[in-house]
């Protein structure tokens, strides 16, 4: 998901590993790993920009990932472990911070969802999103 956020260009022969391990999560575990692991790159490519490892940042934008579904017949954010296992549908959203879609994953785990729903989970993921960027964008600015 990171790559979509990188100019593999500017990297330069380089290979950036990102290793996560979430240590407490309700669910969205997934998705909450490639939200942290964008702001780990980040950290990681402003190092190397610091000491003119690489002339500039290969980041073309960031990443950041949410879960939406729908439980009990209502669409819901970031879903709980409670809730994911008896939702009717479960999705996936990892989205570029200029709102461009890195990965769609949706399933019907119990019945069909139309384009309305569709486009609800879509909206709602939107907003989660928009908050998980500004959190990124305050754990970047934290930094020295």
């Amino acid at each position: 998901a990171l790559r979509a956020a990188v100019d593999l260009t500017a990297l330069g022969e380089r290979s950036v590993i990102v290793d996560c391990d979430v240590l407490q999560a309700d669910g969205g575990t997934r998705t909450a790993a490639i939200t942290g692991a964008y702001v780990a790159l980040a950290i990681a490519v402003n190092t190397l920009v610091k000491f003119n490892v690489v002339a500039r940042s290969p980041l073309t934008d960031s990443i950041a990932a949410t879960s939406v579904g729908v439980v009990g017949g209502t669409a819901m954010l970031d879903l709980s472990y409670e809730e994911d296992s008896r939702a009717g549908v479960d999705m996936n959203i990892v989205m570029t911070g200029s709102n461009k879609f890195v990965e769609v994953q949706a399933t019907a785990e119990h019945a069909a969802f139309d384009d309305a729903q569709m486009a609800e989970l879509l909206a709602l993921a939107r907003t989660g999103l928009g908050q998980l960027r500004a959190i990124q964008e305050q754990a970047l600015a934290a930094r020295p």
